[in-house]
């Protein structure tokens, strides 16, 4: 308790922990998992009370994506039995996103595939985002499009867009294990791009690749220096089709350690509840909010979510209300200070401030059947997406 009791208090003066202090959260013992989430959960209502933001994806360009991230089923040579289809008329995308607006969103993430967008792209992306916004004039909109040339972060601010989206996905050290067509340092690079032109950072990480704990603390405290506004937890989503299509490691114990140890290290960032939180949490995705402050609404890129019905019958069941289009998000001392900065985090040791997981989210699913076996693929919990944005169906929100 010793060690709890100091996570929450550095995590109400905004402190960094120590390396060791965020190993521990992760190393712990499956008989105090509740002390942890209580001692995180204490952080997070500090921070965010008990509001929870609502975000929804929609797949622009889905599938034929020319980088190799394994984890991926939009990479290059990917067998994954996807949707695949070209852009989106933007009409086509304002009305996927009025689904999720309509169910209680109040952020549209825009997510394409590729390495990035040519300047056409981005025309392309700023009339989709003048349409949203016409017809939901108060609605954030986030985009993820991959490494950014120099200038379109600007032109995206110009459009309206909001924040960007271009996960770490791992530690520097393991990136090349994942992905050989780009660098680490090329996501960093983009995630300073956007805070430069004014938009808010979004940037985090996917757990369940194989990583160590050392990996997972690493990757951490770099998006905690590297200081997004956001920072989305995924947890990989082995695709049938895909090179890691047998990491099946993760436990639902696991999952909401790694959550706690992501709020410890960025107390008053908000904290996203992502891609594959019903196959890894199943029935334990209640405990995670009170660790993340938002999350997915419906459904991801390729893959089905849990009804959005659902969602927010799970949050008003825990006792969490749903997060207003007037209500500010982050913390005053970061929604007021500069687009891209910190806001301040006084003293006590913190880093200095300053993908794509291809993503905004990495593959989320709604299938949740048994404990998946370590080193076996288990098609049966994951749903490919079938309906929604570039289907005839009606999206799931």
């Amino acid at each position: 308790m010793d060690l709890l009791n100091t996570l929450v208090d550095k995590g109400l003066r905004r402190e960094l922990p120590t390396r060791d202090e965020a190993l521990a959260v992760l190393a712990g013992s499956d008989d105090d998992l509740l002390d942890v989430v209580a001692a995180a959960g204490k952080v997070r209502r500090h921070w965010f009370g008990r509001r929870v933001k609502l975000n929804y994806l929609v797949n622009l360009k889905s599938g034929l994506c020319p980088e190799d991230c394994s984890y991926c089923s939009q990479r290059l040579g990917s067998k994954a039995d996807i949707l695949k289809y070209t852009w989106l008329k933007p009409e086509e995308a304002a009305a996927a996103a009025d689904a999720g607006v309509a169910g209680g969103a109040k952020r549209v993430c825009l997510v394409a595939s590729g390495r990035g967008p040519t300047d056409r792209d981005v025309d392309r992306v700023s009339r989709t985002i003048a349409a949203i916004k016409e017809r939901n004039q108060d609605v954030e909109v986030c985009a993820c499009l991959g490494l950014l040339s120099e200038g379109q972060a600007e032109r995206l601010r110009e459009a309206g867009a909001d924040a960007y989206n271009h996960n770490l996905n791992t530690s520097e050290a393991t990136y090349g294990d994942i992905t050989t067509t780009h660098t680490y340092a090329d996501r960093v690079e983009t995630v300073r791009q956007a805070q430069a032109a004014g938009l808010s950072a979004c940037s985090g990480l996917i757990a369940g690749m194989g990583e160590s704990d050392e990996d997972l603390v690493d990757v951490v405290f770099a998006l905690r220096a590297l200081d997004p506004d956001s920072v989305p937890v995924n947890f990989l989503i082995p695709f049938e089709g895909t090179p890691l299509a047998k990491e099946w490691n993760l436990t639902p114990q696991r999952c909401l350690r790694i959550l706690a140890m992501v709020r410890f290290v960025c107390p008053d960032v908000e904290v996203r509840l992502a891609g594959g939180r019903e196959v890894h949490l199943r029935s334990l995705q209640p405990l995670a909010l009170h660790l993340a402050n938002s999350i997915f609404l419906g459904d991801y890129l390729t893959s089905e979510g849990q009804a959005g019905k659902a969602d927010l019958e799970m949050i008003a069941d825990a006792g969490f209300e749903v997060e207003g289009a007037g209500e500010r998000t982050l913390p005053e001392h970061r929604s007021d200070a500069p687009a891209g900065g910190c806001g301040g985090h006084g003293d006590g040791g913190r880093g200095p401030c300053g993908g794509a997981g291809g993503d905004g989210a990495t593959e989320g699913t709604g299938a949740c059947g048994g404990v998946p076996t370590a080193g076996r693929a288990r098609t049966d919990l994951v749903a490919v997406r079938r309906r929604g944005a570039g289907t005839e169906l009606p999206p799931n929100a």
